[in-house]
């Protein structure tokens, strides 16, 4: 199976904890080389956030469980790339 190299999420989070709390604990996945995040809209009690991780064959599964223990929501997968380099970045 191609690993995953990059991916970008559309994510509404409460305002604490803050993204640099959240980017630093997604930084912990293995295999998560490096984690942007980025507040798109604030809203009065939510912030819209898109997050881009980038890395070597990151675990899904683990990235979606530390967005809800910190109250989070993943809305959309906005963008996967997979294989052996990264396309178009």
């Amino acid at each position: 199976m191609a690993s995953v190299k990059l991916m970008v999420l559309d994510v509404l989070k409460p305002h604490e904890p803050s993204i640099l709390e959240l980017a630093k604990k997604i930084g912990t996945v293995k295999g998560v080389e490096g984690v942007d995040v980025t507040i798109m809209s604030v809203d009065r009690k939510v912030e819209t956030a898109k997050i881009t991780l980038e890395g070597s064959d990151f675990n899904y599964e683990s990235i979606l469980k530390i967005i809800n223990d910190y109250g989070a929501t993943v809305k959309s997968i906005d963008r996967v790339s997979t294989g052996k380099k990264l396309i178009g970045s």
